[in-house]
């Protein structure tokens, strides 16, 4: 109907006959998916660590890290949500550099989950949200913000 509109008007379509706006396109909605899941996400678990709402946090710390750590466990896990808070943010403005840390982070939980029997399961979870991290980081390169220098 808009085409036949702006047909009658003399006016050209925005888009080419059968080349759908980026907004139809699966790859940009994946994106979007994942940019909003990545931004959001981490901000609601780091927020977490003070409220305990979801989990007690601290049972995630492995005992090794734990006796290395100069400060107590549950202060760590506050400080590790001052990074997810962070983190997530990051991704929201500069998503291509953000997914890339939120990767990194999540291999650094895998780390400390693999060395507590028992947690292999959500270290598996936590892999596979990684990947989820690096495949945001790869659609930004086409269509997140342009990084500036």
């Amino acid at each position: 109907m808009a085409h036949a509109l702006l047909g009658a008007l003399g006016k050209t379509a925005p888009a080419v006959a059968g080349t759908p706006s980026l907004a139809a396109r699966p790859a940009y909605q994946a994106y979007r998916i994942l940019h909003a899941g990545f931004a959001a996400l981490p901000i609601l678990a780091g927020l977490d660590k003070f409220f305990h709402l979801l989990v007690n946090w601290d049972q995630y710390l492995a005992p090794l890290a734990t006796r290395l750590l100069p400060v107590g466990g549950h202060t760590f896990m506050q400080a590790v949500g001052v990074i997810e808070i962070a983190a997530g943010v990051l991704v929201a403005v500069r998503p291509r550099l953000g997914a890339y840390v939120v990767a990194l982070w999540l291999w650094g939980i895998i780390v400390n989950l693999l060395l507590i029997p028992g947690y292999y399961d959500i270290a598996l979870r936590d892999f596979g949200l990684s990947l989820g991290a690096l495949a945001l980081a790869r659609l930004s390169q086409e269509f997140g913000r342009p990084s500036t220098p």
